[in-house]
C-alpha cells in the first residue's frame, strides 16, 4: 500500500513538472500567444504538440534507459553520439510530423481580426525557432541528467550505508558473542574453585551466576539497555566474585547520578571489573579494587582503580580478549563520543571511561 502510494505521488508530481515546464516558455517568451484576441495556425500547433511528446520521450529514454545502460558504464562515447543523434532527429522530425499532420500555412500567427502579425524573414524566424529548440532540448537534457544521477548517487549511498550498518550490527554481534564465552569462562573457573574445597559458598554463586546469565541471554540482544540494569548487572558480578575472596580485598563500588532515566550499550563496563578482580586481589597482599560510575546531564564517566598484584614472573598474564572487545565495540557504538584512557601509576591500574550520550 506504501509503495503504491508513493507511486501515485510520483506520477502526480512528474505531471505537474511537466505542465510547468511546458507552461513556463510561453508565459516568458511568447506572452502574446496567451492573448484572446491571437490564434495559433494548426501547423503550429501540430508542431508544438510533436515536440513537446518527442521531449517527454527524450527525456525518459535518457534518463531510463542511456544513462544507466551507457553513462553509468562510463560507456561516453555512445553516451554522446546518442545525445547528438537525438538532438538532430529532434530538430527535424517533428515539424515533418507536424506537416504532414498539418499543411504549413504562411503566418504562423493570427490574430481574431484575421490582420497579419509581422514576421522576420523566413531564414532568420527558423534560425530562431532552432536556437530555441536546441536550448529546450539541453534543458531537458541537463534537468533529466542530474535529477537520474543525483537519483542513483543517493540509492547507492542508502545501500552503502545499509551495507555498513549490517556490517557493523554483524560485528557487535560478534564481538556480544565473544564476551558471553570469555565471562562464562572467568566465573565458572571460580566456582570450580569452590566446589573442589566443597565450600558452602557454591550454590549461592551458581544462584548469583544464574541471575547473571539470564541478564546476558535476554538484555544484551539489544542494542541499549537501561543504565540502571548494567548497575545491577555489576553489583551481581562484584558479589559473585566475593564469595571465594579473603578479607584482605577491600571492594568499594559507588553509582551516582541519574542511573535510571539513561541508556547505554550492554556489558561495556564488565571487562574493566574483569580485569581488575583477575590481577588486583590477592589472598596473601592487602588490595582495594575501586568503581565508579556518574552518571552526569549528558555524559556517563565510569572509573576502575586496582592495585596490581605481582605474579610470578612479576608481569601481567593478560590475553587482552575483553579488553580488546570492548574498545572495538566502543568504536562502534560510540564513534567519536567517547574516551578511554588506562594507565599503569606507582602500581595501581587506572581506567577512566568518558561515553557521550546520543
Amino acid at each position: 500500500m506504501l509503495n503504491q502510494n508513493k507511486k501515485i505521488v510520483s506520477i502526480i508530481a512528474h505531471l505537474a513538472a511537466w505542465a510547468c515546464f511546458f507552461a513556463l516558455p510561453y508565459l516568458v517568451f511568447f506572452p502574446r500567444m496567451l492573448d484572446s484576441q491571437f490564434t495559433m495556425s494548426n501547423h503550429l500547433i501540430a508542431t508544438i504538440i510533436c515536440n513537446n511528446v518527442f521531449l517527454v520521450l527524450f527525456y525518459y529514454f535518457n534518463t531510463q534507459f542511456l544513462i544507466p545502460k551507457l553513462l553509468m558504464k562510463e560507456k561516453w562515447g555512445i553516451y554522446i553520439f546518442s545525445i547528438i543523434s537525438l538532438l538532430l532527429i529532434f530538430l527535424f522530425l517533428p515539424k515533418y510530423i507536424a506537416g504532414l499532420i498539418a499543411s504549413p500555412e504562411i503566418h504562423p500567427l493570427i490574430d481574431t481580426n484575421n490582420s497579419k502579425v509581422p514576421s522576420h524573414p523566413r531564414g532568420r524566424r527558423r534560425g530562431t525557432i532552432d536556437a530555441y529548440n536546441i536550448a529546450i532540448f539541453f534543458l531537458v537534457f541537463t534537468v533529466g541528467t542530474c535529477i537520474a544521477v543525483i537519483q542513483r548517487w543517493l540509492i547507492t549511498e542508502e545501500n552503502r550505508k545499509e551495507t555498513e550498518s549490517q556490517r557493523v550490527n554483524t560485528e557487535l554481534s560478534f564481538l556480544k558473542s565473544q564476551i558471553n564465552p570469555h565471562f562464562f569462562f572467568n566465573t565458572l573457573n571460580n566456582i570450580y574453585s569452590l566446589a573442589i574445597i566443597r565450600s558452602e559458598k557454591t550454590a549461592p554463586a551458581v544462584m548469583k551466576l544464574s541471575y547473571i546469565m539470564r541478564y546476558i541471554l535476554t538484555e544484551t540482544t539489544q542494542d541499549l539497555v537501561p543504565l540502571q540494569n548494567e548497575v545491577d548487572f555489576v553489583n551481581n558480578y562484584i558479589e559473585l566474585q566475593q564469595v571465594r575472596l579473603t578479607d584482605k580485598t577491600k571492594i568499594i563500588f559507588n553509582a551516582s547520578g541519574d542511573i535510571e532515566n539513561k541508556l547505554i550499550a550492554p556489558l561495556i563496563f564488565i571487562p574493566f571489573v574483569e580485569n581488575a578482580f583477575k590481577y588486583g586481589i590477592s589472598t596473601k597482599l592487602d588490595s582495594t579494587i575501586e568503581i565508579k560510575l556518574d552518571a552526569l546531564e549528558n555524559k556517563i564517566v565510569f572509573e576502575v582503580s586496582n592495585y596490581i598484584i605481582p605474579s610470578e614472573n612479576n608481569m601481567l598474564e593478560n590475553t587482552g580478549i575483553g579488553i580488546n572487545n570492548v574498545k572495538r565495540r566502543l568504536e562502534l557504538m560510540y564513534p567519536g563520543k567517547h574516551i578511554l584512557t588506562h594507565t599503569i601509576l606507582e602500581n595501581h591500574y587506572y581506567v577512566h571511561l568518558e561515553i557521550q550520550l546520543i
